[in-house]
């Protein structure tokens, strides 16, 4: 059944949303500039959030997991996107190997490997799946592969890198490509590092290196450009953000000094209301500078909040994924959202391979206010469709023209994970 979304914009978005179509050939230009002949990033998932008075994106995952949730429409799109993308790596490829998490007991993360294993089928190469299976070492030493169950009830077959790598190794197995969709949160595995195989996305831009500060200055950058041919504030498609490291969110004087950096920058971020004339309330979400699945996220309406954590927001600050313990945190500007689907809180996340859209999906959570952080449990994803045009109704409805705006957004997010990369790995040259 189709739903629709109610969308209701403030401030100046209307008329940034017309300039943006005036623009549109030169916005173009300025995009292309950094996309051609480049290396992007092999897929992306970029998370937007729309105040209505401001849009911005709020994070970037070059490892996306939600494949699952892309409609039937966007799935067949990226099919040739990804065909395209493998060839421009490896020309000769024909067999393909996807090193997946860990999350052998998450249904749905599995159903999400299924549907990247068929993509890449069906753009015609041979393909296997395989994870590292440190959680169940034992696994490894008594079989090969296991078959486990996707959430919606499709066998996924799951091997032993392990066993795959001695097999390769040992000339009965042949890749001519890994793929990652394992973001190393614990780092870089030794097998990996020594592999003979091109592996993309690159292994030096998994959680164990990158930075969300790193990713947001690059995208400030290329925000700046953006907003100058528009010839508007950069602040309405961009987020404030401050970084504080080396902090143990249980020691005092560590989080007397991030309520200190918070204090900081919510006066910056009120200037820039008084300054755009906007009656809300400025807040910050306080991340992790790393780690993903909404991990380390804390929404913080005032400084002095961070000062009087309770034990259970505490706890869920102190460790990531993987039980990482987080040490260095990123203070972002909050970007509410005016997106209410079906009475519940929403908001846009678009999937890119190299930076052709192939749609999305909006994250709702009834449970949660317009303020919070929706990548929590309890969240649900309601697919939406790229060229609706092109394929008519299907997923949620969604306003064309703001539309347009995210994928010009989620475009530069990419060129700025593109150089995130280069950078990640000058320094291990």
């Amino acid at each position: 059944m189709n739903k629709t979304s109610h969308l209701h914009s403030t401030h100046p978005m209307p008329q940034l949303i017309e300039s943006i179509q005036n623009k549109q050939a030169e916005i173009l230009r300025f995009l292309e500039s950094y996309e051609e002949a480049k290396e992007l990033p092999l897929y992306s998932s970029v998370d937007i959030r729309n105040a209505g008075f401001k849009m911005a994106v709020v994070d970037t995952n070059i490892f996306p997991a939600g494949f699952n949730n892309l409609c039937e429409h966007g799935l067949t799109d990226s099919v040739e996107f990804l065909r395209k993308a493998v060839l421009n790596r490896m020309p000769q490829c024909k067999n393909i190997l996807i090193i997946a998490e860990e999350h052998t007991r998450n249904a749905w993360y599995l159903e999400n490997v299924r549907i990247l294993q068929q993509i890449i089928e069906r753009a015609g190469f041979n393909v296997k799946i395989a994870t590292f299976l440190t959680v169940q070492p034992s696994f490894c030493e008594k079989a090969h592969a296991i078959e486990l169950e996707t959430a919606t009830g499709h066998p996924v077959k799951i091997h032993c890198f392990k066993k795959i790598l001695a097999d390769y190794e040992a000339g009965h197995q042949q890749f001519d490509l890994m793929i990652m969709n394992n973001d190393l949160t614990t780092g870089i595995p030794d097998v990996l590092k020594n592999a003979k195989v091109p592996i993309y996305p690159s292994i030096q831009a998994g959680w164990h290196s990158r930075l969300k500060s790193h990713h947001f200055d690059h995208t400030k950058d290329l925000i700046e450009e953006f907003a100058k041919i528009l010839n508007v504030d950069p602040w309405i498609f961009s987020c404030l953000f401050s970084v504080v490291n080396n902090v143990n969110i249980n020691q005092e004087n560590d989080r007397t000094l991030l309520a200190d950096t918070a204090t900081d920058l919510l006066n910056n971020i009120k200037a820039k209301y008084k300054e755009h004339n906007i009656s809300e309330k400025p807040y910050l979400v306080l991340k992790s500078n790393s780690g993903t699945y909404g991990m380390g996220v804390l929404p913080i309406e005032d400084a002095k909040d961070i000062l009087t954590l309770n034990r259970k927001n505490r706890n869920k600050m102190y460790k990531g994924k993987s039980a990482q313990i987080i040490d260095r945190f990123l203070l972002q500007e909050g970007v509410s959202t005016i997106y209410n689907i079906e009475q519940e809180v929403s908001e846009a996340c678009i999937y890119q391979i190299e930076n052709n859209l192939v749609g999305g999906f909006y994250r709702s959570h009834a449970g949660k206010g317009q303020r919070d952080n929706l990548n929590a449990q309890g969240m649900v994803f309601k697919k939406m469709c790229p060229h609706l045009s092109k394929y008519g109704d299907c997923g949620v409805h969604h306003d064309v023209n703001v539309f347009d705006v995210y994928r010009i957004l989620a475009r530069i997010a990419a060129i700025a994970a593109h150089r995130e990369i280069i950078r990640l790995e000058e320094n291990v040259k």
